[in-house]
């Protein structure tokens, strides 16, 4: 019987390499998306996909019930990755500007979870892996809801491995940098639905970030394939010791390094220069 794993946000970019990819290699992929559109071309991909709504709690049972339908209530493994980006000054951020960014980014992501675990113990294993980023654990400035999102994701991640310590369900972290994606074109529809760019006492620096969200092409070095990342899935889904973290690109490795490194006042130097200049 093949692996079922269920994976959110598989519309474009990471998601949808990571679904085709598993799928040509054996697995039984749930590849859910949030449009109708985007699962009607998933389906015509060849690919089992549903709708799912991380923002919906009916939505994501309705989904879950009907992968437990079909793989008679076993699930080998959750890919949470469906998510986006919130560019914008702390403070410009409202609460409903926060809210929207956590129930997609965190909220929808832990109810998928919870479902899924029970199914897992039942079982008696499963892999749990989060699509996280670099910005989980290091934050950058006018990106204060997105990093929030991913350090809530990392502190629930790691809370949840050591809960589940002693079983074989397993709780991977993948963490990240520039990816080619859709994300940009995203974030861009994110900032002129909550923020006020003319109100703002940064709309120059907001001019700036337009202009790079926009930018043909990678806007930041070391942007890499989506590939990059399924590399680090397989990883966790086939080891037999998965790892609790996996670094993806070079500024992962770098920021890692220097957070470990590095006094609190010199890496905010650091990051407050490299968020300024992209």
């Amino acid at each position: 019987m093949k692996k079922a794993i269920l994976i959110t946000g598989c519309s474009t970019g990471i998601g949808h390499c990571v679904a085709k990819a598993l799928h040509e290699r054996g697995y039984r992929v749930f590849a859910t998306a949030r449009r109708r559109e985007s699962v009607n071309a998933l389906l015509a991909e060849g690919l089992e996909s549903l709708h799912l709504d991380l923002t919906n709690t009916n939505s994501i049972q309705l989904a879950f019930e009907e992968v437990m339908r079909r793989t008679d209530g076993k699930l080998y493994a959750l890919f949470n990755n469906g998510a986006y980006g919130l560019p914008g000054a702390v403070e410009d951020l409202s609460r409903d500007a926060l809210r929207a960014q956590f129930e997609t980014n965190v909220f929808g992501w832990q109810e998928l979870t919870n479902l899924a675990i029970p199914v897992m113990r039942r079982q008696g294993y499963g892999r749990i892996i989060q699509n996280s980023s670099v910005l989980g654990f290091v934050s950058l400035p006018f990106r204060g809801s997105y990093n929030a999102s991913k350090y809530a994701i990392e502190g629930l991640s790691d809370t949840l491995r050591l809960e589940l310590s002693g079983t074989f369900i397993y709780v991977s972290l993948i963490e990240p940098g520039p990816i080619a994606s859709q994300f940009r074109a995203n974030a861009v529809k994110a900032l002129e639905k909550y923020i006020d760019v003319d109100k703002s006492f940064h709309r120059e620096r907001y001019l700036g970030v337009l202009k790079r969200l926009n930018k043909t092409g990678p806007a930041v070095p070391f942007t890499l394939p989506p590939e990059a990342v399924l590399k680090r899935v397989i990883h966790a889904l086939e080891a037999a010791n998965p790892k609790p973290r996996y670094y993806v690109t070079f500024p992962t490795y770098l920021f890692g390094f220097l957070k470990r490194v590095l006094s609190t006042r010199l890496l905010d130097i650091l990051l407050a220069k490299s968020g300024n200049n992209n």
